[in-house]
């Protein structure tokens, strides 16, 4: 069976985002001050060929622990469709 797993990596809240706050500066410039905060991540897609929907997420989470996020800078969610 194949599943899509949809991923989305952000970085932590802990740690500053260089590119969010790069964005709200240009949206205050832009007249949207009621903008309070901007986070920058990346969403992943990937289709996974599985005999469950748990196993197609195992795979998903391994993938994310081992290439797609950086662990010690970002956390990671997975949806599987």
């Amino acid at each position: 069976m194949t599943f899509t797993a949809h991923i989305n990596v952000m970085p932590l809240k802990e740690l500053l985002d260089p590119q969010g706050k790069a964005v709200m500066s240009g949206l205050k410039n832009l007249g949207l001050g009621q903008v309070q905060d901007v986070r920058i991540g990346k969403h992943i897609t990937l289709q996974i060929e599985a005999a469950s929907q748990e196993e197609a997420r195992q795979i998903a989470e391994n993938a994310c622990q081992k290439l797609l996020a950086n662990q010690v800078m970002e956390s990671f969610e997975v949806h599987i469709q």
